[in-house]
């Protein structure tokens, strides 16, 4: 994904002819509104072939799960696994059209503290009547000159009770692979998968709160050190 000038010409925050590679939510397919790149370590298929693609995903990222130590099951103290509960209406909080507010950090895992701020909408609904839902993103900066555009499918597995979060390019016809996968403790929503960022590989993290229904918030963090510590670079703030 890439960030442009609303105009003609790019822009990396103050650089100009540089275009600055986006990850994640930068995050949720982060199109724009000239050009466009696939997200650092993720691979692009076409939508006629999403559903081997999903099914194969969703097995890759249960590996990663069960390697890295990812919240999968609830297990109690006697070692047997808990029955956990049904979590097919834990994104029905969103649905609706929100103001959005974001920060994101550009320079991830270098101790920098320079954010750059946009505001914008975020728009969610159901898709047929199912608990699948779509999301209609797109920000910008207070001068105009950066936007960001984006889409995003979240899909209910009733078996793992956990969510998938794909990230979508309608424009090019495209998923990104591995979704986030994860699932919700109360109001607090906890995704993850792997991805290479700037040469190395790292965990990333999506946390959801649902705070009350006029207010939510989305963070994305990154760690380079297999989850013991994590560094937020995305925050989004809805409200309404």
């Amino acid at each position: 994904m890439r960030e442009t000038c609303s105009n003609s010409g790019r822009h990396n925050n103050s650089v100009p002819g540089n275009t600055e590679l986006l990850s994640s939510h930068d995050l949720r397919l982060c199109t724009c509104s000239q050009t466009h790149e696939s997200m650092a370590g993720m691979k692009s298929i076409r939508l006629g072939c999403i559903l081997p693609m999903v099914m194969s995903a969703a097995l890759f990222v249960g590996e990663i799960h069960g390697l890295s130590g990812f919240p999968h099951s609830q297990v109690s103290a006697n070692g047997s696994t808990a029955t956990q509960a049904d979590g097919s209406h834990d994104f029905d909080f969103l649905i609706g059209d929100w103001k959005a507010h974001v920060r994101r950090l550009p320079e991830r895992l270098k101790g920098s503290n320079v954010w750059v701020e946009y505001d914008g909408i975020s728009n969610h609904k159901k898709l047929l009547d199912s608990n699948a839902n779509f999301e209609e993103f797109d920000v910008s900066s207070p001068d105009n000159k950066l936007r960001i555009k984006a889409q995003t499918l979240r899909l209910y597995n009733p078996e793992s009770h956990q969510w998938s979060i794909y990230l979508v390019d309608l424009d090019k016809g495209t998923l990104e692979l591995p979704p986030v996968v994860g699932q919700f403790n109360g109001k607090r929503g906890e995704f993850y998968n792997q991805q290479t960022w700037e040469g190395r590989a790292v965990l990333v993290r999506y946390v959801w709160l649902n705070i009350s229904p006029k207010s939510s918030r989305m963070e994305q963090s990154f760690s380079s050190d297999g989850g013991k510590t994590w560094e937020v670079n995305w925050v989004c703030e809805l409200s309404r």
